[in-house]
């Protein structure tokens, strides 16, 4: 397993990006919907969407991630 390190300047922009005005709840609601969209168009092979598979498949796995992160949903028991 690789460790990727942040330099400074990543972290204070991400600190900055993650304590904005949109609170945790309402910001992993909406990566859920896109992760949602996401699926849906490529369970109806939507022809608009000509990506990587492999791609789409790690970025739905880590915006999921992010969203639990922010927004625990898929722990509660």
């Amino acid at each position: 397993m690789s460790v990727n390190t942040l330099s400074k300047e990543t972290e204070l922009r991400l600190n900055e990006f993650f304590n904005q005005a949109t609170d945790p709840k309402s910001f992993a609601k909406a990566i859920r919907r896109v992760n949602y969209l996401l699926a849906m168009s490529l369970m109806r092979e939507c022809e608009t969407l000509q990506i990587d598979p492999k791609s789409v498949e790690d970025g739905f796995y880590w915006l999921n991630e992010l969203a639990e992160i922010l927004n625990p949903y898929l722990d509660v028991e």
